[in-house]
């Protein structure tokens, strides 16, 4: 399959990650889970071999890659950790994509080579305590006051931000007292006003930091709204397909992590005197595993590859993401099973993938948001016939 969507430079890119994934984050994959430490001296690897800014122009410090790369190389980090991988991710599709597709030539200018390049982290505020799905619903308010804006409200389960440089967020935008609609702008983590809180205690992905964000009156120069002021939101909603492959991609690496693992299981557990890939109960789920995550591969990269031709993904993007994160968690599930008792222990990875597959059903938006998307998409194709 890599070779309908892989040039020569797509297959040196993949050899590099998987050696820095294997040789550097899979044997610390472990710990990281148990202690929940954020792993900066990883991310700082990351940044100095080109990782962190895989699809961003040359011109901004980035490696100038397409989105096919970019969708590979998440996989791989997967295989070895997901909270690696979904550093990485939200890093470069949420909290520098935004800039590169709508910023001004000035924000790219000052932002995006420091962020490429890891030497800034970047994160993406959307999600409120009561704006998850229906993130219309987004309560945090920008009051225009001069040439800056005041910002009450708050974020929670962002990614990345307490370990950011910089963030972008969405607010409701209310200029001489009426509502402009949703947008956008760029924060930087020292800014007063920010109240950033404890890290997140989460049943997977443990060494990424996610945290609540509280808004007491902070000020952001006029100058940091990315594209028009009430235009943000559809640049987020832009940023969300882009967003949905990366984390599908994550999803898909997660399973072939858990599968690989099960299958060499299955070759050296023996009972009733023979291994037990043997047995058909064993082996027609590896066969249904390795099956359905080349199906879920196929899909990330397809969304990926049209996406890179300036397509309209939506639809594609929210196919990858509900089949992926669907099939990660039902391959973790499985290959626990195989295990046996001995998946339900820590010393076993397979248990570490299956509580990392969870959340993939949930972030970026919901398998549910997911069908939903789906569905107005495949019924605006036939009413448009």
């Amino acid at each position: 399959m890599d070779k309908l969507f892989f040039t020569d430079e797509h297959e040196m890119l993949v050899d590099m990650v998987k050696d820095f994934a294997k040789n550097e984050v899979e044997p610390r994959a472990r710990e990281m889970d148990e202690t929940g430490e954020f792993p900066h001296d990883l991310v700082k690897q990351m940044g100095e071999l080109g990782l962190m800014g895989i699809p961003v122009p040359e011109k901004y410090g980035g490696a100038g890659m397409d989105n096919v790369a970019y969708a590979a190389a998440v996989m791989e980090l997967a295989k070895a950790d997901a909270s690696v991988a979904i550093t990485m991710a939200a890093h470069t599709s949420l909290g520098t994509m935004p800039i590169v597709l709508a910023g001004s030539e000035e924000q790219k200018q000052k932002y995006v080579p420091k962020l490429a390049s890891g030497e800034m982290l970047g994160a993406f505020g959307l999600t409120e305590p009561g704006a998850g799905s229906d993130a219309g619903n987004t309560k945090t308010t920008a009051v225009r006051d001069g040439d800056s804006y005041t910002v009450n409200g708050s974020k929670i389960f962002i990614t990345n931000s307490g370990v950011a440089g910089l963030m972008n967020i969405t607010a409701r935008i209310i200029e001489d007292g009426k509502d402009k609609g949703i947008g956008a702008f760029i924060v930087s983590t020292d800014t007063p006003g920010l109240k950033i809180m404890p890290k997140e205690k989460k049943m997977g992905w443990r060494a990424s930091d996610t945290r609540e964000l509280f808004f007491d009156g902070m000020r952001v120069p006029a100058q940091n709204a990315i594209g028009s002021t009430s235009g943000g939101f559809k640049t987020f909603l832009k940023t969300l397909t882009g967003g949905r492959i990366s984390v599908a991609a994550l999803a898909v690496g997660t399973a072939i992590g858990a599968y690989e693992r099960a299958l060499k299981y299955s070759t050296e557990r023996e009972a009733f005197g023979k291994h037990i890939h043997q047995f058909q109960s064993v082996g027609f789920k590896l066969a249904d595993m390795a099956t359905r995550i080349e199906a879920a591969k196929l899909l990330v990269f397809h969304a990926a590859w049209l996406r890179d031709r300036g397509k309209n993904v939506i639809k594609e993007a929210a196919m990858a993401k509900l089949f992926a994160s669907e099939v990660a968690m039902d391959v973790t599930t499985d290959a626990i099973q195989i295990h046996g008792g001995y998946g339900y222990v820590k010393e076993y990875d397979v248990e570490r993938y299956f509580r990392d597959a969870k959340v993939l059903e949930i972030g970026e938006g919901t398998s549910e948001i997911q069908r939903l998307i789906i569905k107005r998409e495949i019924i605006k194709e036939i009413t448009s016939l």
